[in-house]
């Protein structure tokens, strides 16, 4: 990933309590993946018209093209990814432009559709747009394109998500939906799973209610450091959404172990229901002599 440095954007300012409800009111929705993948037949399907030009080549989308639309009452916008314009980069940095205008379109979508090649199945390039995604707090659905031309059995369906959880263990809470944007089989349903998913990234959980129910798992399972000390934290508080971040106040927030925060995060995504949205946590110094 070090080559691909001088093209990453700046990275973004975390958001600050309360900024959220600023956002617009349109669910923004990226479609990312690899070339040749279906991520404008997608869009042209869920639009009924063509919007973008597709074409069996990959890389040959013409631009990156933010289009407003209404589903079931619902605003969203949905943002395209470029494809390739020169054939030198066709033929020489496909790949890593693919990573590129994902980088692009992450920084302006809530929700990103990760395509995937039900033909090809799960691909190192996959992983990486994921990895990104991931890196970026942005809720993924991912969605297994060209179901059609799969022969399937009753098994199918269970080993496709069992090798896109092994290739994604890091992305494991993310939901899976197998469509055909060419027939239009299941792709109305993304948005039943757009709209669970964003319910979820943008949930705020009080902090009486939070303290109370996470004050109980750390007495019950707290670091083996402080096993015999008691509670190690002072409170902690959601700071914000999208996606749902907590602080928790500790002494000495340099003795928590990742694996500790790792069983934090599970906490909080089963006793709140945050089973499909990444969750972020940071630990913050409580000061004795200041109360703060």
């Amino acid at each position: 990933m070090d080559d691909l440095a001088e093209y990453l954007p700046p990275a973004r300012k975390p958001p600050e309590e309360g900024e959220e409800e600023k956002a617009g009111e349109r669910i923004r929705i990226a479609l990312i993946g690899k070339p040749n993948v279906g991520k404008s037949s997608l869009l042209n399907k869920i639009l009924g018209y063509e919007r973008t030009i597709a074409n069996p080549t990959p890389g040959t989308t013409r631009d990156a093209i933010d289009t407003p639309f209404t589903f079931s009452g619902r605003n969203y916008l949905l943002v395209d990814t470029a494809g390739i314009r020169k054939k030198s980069r066709i033929s020489l940095q496909l790949e890593k432009y693919s990573v590129v205008q994902a980088l692009k379109t992450l920084d302006r979508c809530e929700i990103a559709l990760l395509l995937i090649d039900a033909e090809e199945g799960i691909t190192d390039q996959d992983t990486k747009i994921a990895g990104l995604a991931f890196e970026k707090g942005r809720a993924v659905i991912v969605v297994v394109n060209k179901w059609d031309k799969i022969a399937k059995d009753n098994s199918t369906v269970g080993r496709y998500v069992e090798d896109i959880h092994d290739r994604l263990k890091f992305m494991d809470f993310a939901p899976i939906i197998f469509v055909s944007a060419l027939s239009g089989q299941r792709v109305m349903r993304i948005f039943s799973q757009v709209e669970e998913v964003y319910r979820q990234y943008t949930a705020r959980i009080g902090t009486g209610e939070l303290n109370r129910k996470m004050t109980e798992i750390v007495t019950r399972n707290p670091p083996p450091q402080y096993a015999k000390k008691g509670h190690p934290f002072n409170y902690v508080t959601q700071v914000a959404v999208k996606p749902p971040t907590f602080a928790f106040f500790v002494a000495k927030p340099a003795e928590i172990h990742f694996s500790y925060e790792r069983f934090l995060i599970n906490s909080l995504r089963e006793s709140f229901g945050f089973t499909e949205v990444p969750i972020r946590i940071v630990f913050r110094r409580k000061h004795r002599d200041t109360g703060s």
